[in-house]
């Protein structure tokens, strides 16, 4: 089975033979589908769940953190309602609507506290690259004159993040990565300089999950961090927990936020109270 894209839209071939097409517009939010067809003799096998869930995935349609509308004509055969209400489309007026509300996960509460809170920054820090994603926030919430850096342990994840700024068209003075040790964080931050130190811990995504934090480098780190950042600064973690990294770095980290002192630090634990017990939890340090 290969899908193509078309000059209108896509066509989905099963030996060579085309089985079923979408014609469709992109638009800002999605894409507008003017039709969706599967050869009679190939139908009910899966092959339209397949177009449509490839079509809604090119255009975001499956981006947690994305506001998407798709949209798609009225059904003319009967049971076509079934099948577009498993995808999520509605009635709305003469037209099929799919509408996807942004969730609010974990990284972006992390992120809106932070873009709100900042004024300026000028120094910040990705304790936990991953891929990127906190690394070119900072970028973003630093510019233009602002500086980051960033460290990881996994050389993958730095070529990762590299790659992903550059991409971005963050001028490259405006960075730093190091493959190192979150915990030697104090060898390249002068004490009470860096405005937010950012931690997601777990492990690096699309790599190998055998390899995660633990609370015997990630506690050192965030101490380290709390000396790194300035008063009034911020170091926020997000902290995880499962069948294969267990509990016990959230319930260490927990623990010793819990001990931290009022004089010096405002701590919050920001619990999504009706998600699993096994989500991501957001923790956020204000230093006085």
């Amino acid at each position: 089975m290969e899908l193509r894209r078309t000059p209108r839209g896509f066509a989905l071939y099963k030996e060579k033979e085309e089985i079923g097409s979408c014609t469709l517009q992109p638009t800002a939010k999605g894409a507008d589908l003017a039709g969706l067809c599967i050869l009679p003799r190939w139908r009910r096998k899966g092959y339209g769940s397949y177009l449509l869930k490839e079509v809604l995935r090119t255009f975001g349609g499956y981006d947690r953190e994305t506001a998407t509308l798709f949209t798609a004509p009225l059904p003319m055969e009967p049971g076509e309602e079934a099948f577009w209400a498993k995808f999520g489309f509605e009635a709305e007026g003469d037209r099929l609507c799919r509408r996807r509300t942004p969730d609010l996960t974990a990284v972006k509460f992390i992120q809106d506290f932070l873009a709100a809170r900042l004024e300026s920054p000028r120094l910040c820090v990705d304790a936990t690259c991953g891929n990127g994603g906190d690394t070119a926030f900072l970028c973003g919430i630093t510019a233009p004159a602002g500086r980051v850096l960033g460290f990881d342990i996994q050389p993958d994840a730095i070529a990762s993040t590299r790659a992903r700024l550059e991409r971005a068209g963050v001028p490259a003075d405006r960075y730093e990565l190091v493959c190192t040790s979150h915990t030697d964080l104090l060898q390249y931050v002068e004490p009470g300089t860096a405005d937010a130190v950012m931690f997601n811990f777990g492990w690096l995504p699309g790599a190998d999950h055998a390899v995660f934090s633990t609370a015997q480098s990630s506690i050192p780190a965030l101490e380290a961090a709390l000396q790194a950042v300035r008063p009034g600064g911020v170091v926020s973690a997000i902290l995880y927990s499962g069948q294969v990294i267990g509990t016990d770095e959230k319930q260490a980290v927990l623990a010793w936020l819990r001990a931290l002192p009022l004089k010096d630090f405002t701590v919050l634990v920001c619990d999504f109270a009706n998600w699993a017990d096994t989500a991501p939890l957001p923790c956020i340090i204000l230093k006085k």
